[in-house]
């Protein structure tokens, strides 16, 4: 039950262009005297658009007289005053921000020469285009509109004034709901008015359409002349008589103006009402005022809703039960609470009714049992009221309750009992047990569950009764008894000292809440709950624990010989030779170790065998890292790493003569041996007169007979020479002889 409307879908957007602005306008006249009358144009644009064009400036007013069809006078007249039209007063219509509209109003004063004249004069004024939204007519965007009264002969007789409409036509209206607009108007004289919907005449053009047609320009100058054309609806469903449809059609009453109906479809629609102005059953004027009506989608701005807990909305009625007692707390959620001036809750139930007028409800029922209500917004209000429907059915409370056992001093299942009761008649169907750990029964009304781990557990229980009622209730159950069974995992039972070993405490439940107390069987103790203790001795040991609950219950072991430890394993070994040397580097070696089954040896970081002995030939001289790594038949270890100093040695020998003849055969003289390492070589060659003829700090290099090898070549003879270098190990070496130079 919707009384009262906004408009959520506003004034319709409008493009840009000189054709896009014209919303309506009508023209009236009054009679100074002596031919002299003052004429009033009241033009309405759209000014949502800035881009759209403005009144206009010195706008040609074309004076007719007659059938002439050219003109007689026209007269140039700027906008008396441009103003904004204030939204129409529609009660409970949200307008919307983007609508505008003004009106600009024209006003001249004209003197006729010919006064009273026996033919008619016409007032014209011309002005493209109008709104391309428009529906109701063929090609909005290409015409215009005319804007036209007659001075008939009779009205200038009588010095008449033509009526002038009393106000402003609505801009917006809602569709699918009643429209009623009292679109009458003044007649200063009294005479009787006759109301009909009429054609908007058409007049002007787009820029460019018509060529080079006056009559076809923006804003004709001069206008042209009678009779105009008239718009062309769409028909169907579209006349003049009938400018919006509607259902009921949308029309005016021809006696009291008042323009009624319901539209019953969106979109901007162009109409005019003629008023026809009798004196003694004689035609005085006829005023045309062609407007434009934006016809939207409105909903409630102050539409009844409410909002509880488990309430529901079925048809537009709402829906609620009650299963906790007879209070009733209802959020009254109906928009805009300014709009609602009296508003009252109503309920009633077969044997009793009663009301409340606070906003929200907030009430103490009777007693169980089924009630409808309704909520009143402005209920004397017909156009700005609303109403919402409740049924609110009150059952017996449901209470949901648990209690709990298990034996505090030995681990077990914990024994729950469903408490849950009805307050009144009625039957428990259903119980979800949930323990708090993940697990959950729906089966068993009183079950037995098992906990893995010590703890505090939220425990719900939730319960519904026949009438769907549900209810819930959480409570903590301390579940902290001691071990039925204290069960111990160590990480190793069998090793060699020193060991370090953790023990692994699975006994269950427990937790860090609990106390510990460790003995080791070697004097070492601890309070952890799952330590590590470090054994440096032998022997077979006994574990024992103690655990104490959190609530004083005691339990304790003892592990007989539950740790092994025998004696470790001793890495050693021999070598022979004890000096090995670049010219004897194969080395043997014998494994002397104790309480071993696994060897493996490694040579300068690399693993070499996995045998008790082997033999191996160094590659290179210096001290040689080598470790064996021996394993105990409990997987204990040990490791020996020892140095071999592989020593580097080296040989020389100088030979007494050679031949340096060219033959390609002992053409050279040139020590040779083993020389790794060596420095500082320096070999020198004398004649028997004690010149030096050769030199030289290279092993490589020879003498070739000549002097220092490039000189003449020296004479066949003996020649004295000696040799000077260090050794690997900084030991000098020094040797003397001689080179016999055979030619």
């Amino acid at each position: 039950m919707k009384y009262l409307v906004t408009l959520t879908l506003l004034f319709f957007i409008q493009s840009t262009g000189l054709s896009k602005h014209i919303i309506g306008g009508v023209i009236s006249y009054e009679c100074l005297g002596g031919g002299t009358y003052k004429f009033t144009m009241k033009m309405y644009r759209d000014c949502n658009d800035p881009t759209g064009a403005g009144f206009d400036q010195n706008a040609a007013f074309t004076i007719f007289k007659g059938n002439a069809s050219t003109e007689d006078t026209v007269v140039f007249v700027s906008p008396q005053s441009i103003e904004p039209v204030a939204p129409p007063p529609i009660p409970c219509l949200e307008i919307p921000a983007n609508l505008c509209v003004e009106e600009g109003i024209y006003e001249f004063e004209y003197t006729f020469a010919d006064w009273p004249s026996t033919e008619s004069y016409h007032i014209s004024y011309q002005r493209c285009c109008r709104n391309v939204t428009i529906v109701n007519i063929q090609n909005p965007d290409d015409v215009g509109a005319t804007f036209t009264i007659e001075i008939l002969p009779a009205s200038q007789a009588a010095c008449n004034n033509s009526p002038v409409f009393n106000t402003f036509p609505p801009i917006i209206i809602c569709v699918d709901e009643p429209l009623s607009y009292d679109h009458s108007a003044f007649d200063s004289e009294g005479d009787q008015l006759v109301y009909e919907l009429c054609s908007p005449l058409l007049g002007g053009a787009p820029p460019g359409a018509g060529g080079t047609d006056p009559c076809m320009a923006v804003a004709p100058n001069p206008a042209c002349p009678p009779p105009y054309d008239e718009a062309v609806f769409i028909n169907p469903p579209y006349t003049e008589l009938f400018p919006m449809g509607g259902d009921p059609v949308v029309t005016i009453d021809a006696t009291t103006g008042l323009l009624s109906g319901r539209p019953n479809v969106t979109g901007q629609f162009v109409f005019a009402v003629c008023v026809s102005e009798y004196r003694n059953g004689e035609l005085m004027s006829v005023i045309r005022r062609d407007f434009q009506f934006n016809v939207a989608s409105c909903e409630a701005i102050v539409s009844a809703e409410v909002d509880a807990l488990d309430i529901e909305l079925e048809n537009d009625e709402y829906f609620l039960k009650i299963c906790n007692g007879l209070e009733i707390q209802i959020e009254n959620k109906s928009t805009d609470p300014s709009t609602v001036n009296e508003l009252l809750w109503e309920f009633s139930s077969v044997d009793t009714s009663f009301s409340f007028d606070t906003w929200d409800l907030e009430a103490l029922f009777p007693g169980a049992g089924s009630y409808d209500g309704v909520l009143r917004l402005n209920p004397d209000d017909e156009i700005c009221g609303d109403s919402a429907i409740l049924h609110i059915d009150i059952f017996p409370e449901l209470v949901a309750g648990f209690s709990y056992n298990y034996d505090t001093c030995e681990a077990g299942p914990v024994a729950f009992v469903d408490e849950s009761f009805i307050d009144g008649t009625g039957e428990l169907t259903a119980s979800i047990w949930s323990f708090g750990d993940g697990a959950v029964d729906s089966v068993h009304a009183n079950p037995l569950h098992v906990y893995a781990e010590p703890q505090i557990y939220p425990v719900e229980l939730e319960v519904w009764d026949a009438n769907g009622c549900r209810d819930t209730v959480v409570n903590n159950v301390v579940y902290q008894p001691v071990p039925a069974l204290i069960l111990v995992r160590p990480d190793d039972t069998l090793s060699c000292p020193p060991v370090e070993i953790t023990f692994n405490n699975l006994s269950s439940p427990i937790d860090n809440s609990y106390q510990f107390f460790w003995e080791f069987g070697d004097g070492g103790t601890s309070m952890e709950l799952s330590p590590s203790h470090i054994y440096t001795g032998t022997g077979a040991f006994d574990v024992g624990l103690e655990i104490v609950s959190p609530i004083g219950c005691v339990v304790d072991t003892v592990f007989s010989r539950l740790i092994n430890l025998l004696d470790p394993p001793v890495a050693s070994f021999d070598y022979e030779p004890q000096s090995p040397s670049n010219l004897n580097p194969e080395v043997t070696f014998f494994d002397a170790s104790s309480n071993a089954v696994n060897w493996k040896w490694f040579v300068n970081g690399q693993f070499t065998w996995g045998q008790q002995d082997f033999v191996y030939t160094f590659r290179d001289t210096g001290l040689q890292e080598v470790q064996l790594i021996v394993t105990h038949p409990e997987l204990c270890r040990d490791t020996l790493v020892r140095f071999i100093d592989v020593v580097p040695e080296v040989t020389f020998f100088l030979p007494n003569a050679f031949t340096p003849n060219e033959d390609s055969e002992n053409e050279f003289f040139l020590g040779t041996g083993i020389l790794p390492g060596i420095t500082a070589y320096k070999m020198e060659i004398w004649d028997r007169w004690g010149s030096m003829i050769f030199e030289t700090n290279e092993p490589k290099n020879g003498w070739n007979g000549q002097v220092n090898n490039t000189g003449k070549q020296v004479q066949a003879g003996v020649y004295i020479v000696k040799v000077n270098f260090i050794g690997p190990r900084g030991t000098p070496h020094e040797y003397k002889g001689y080179a016999t130079v055979i030619r």
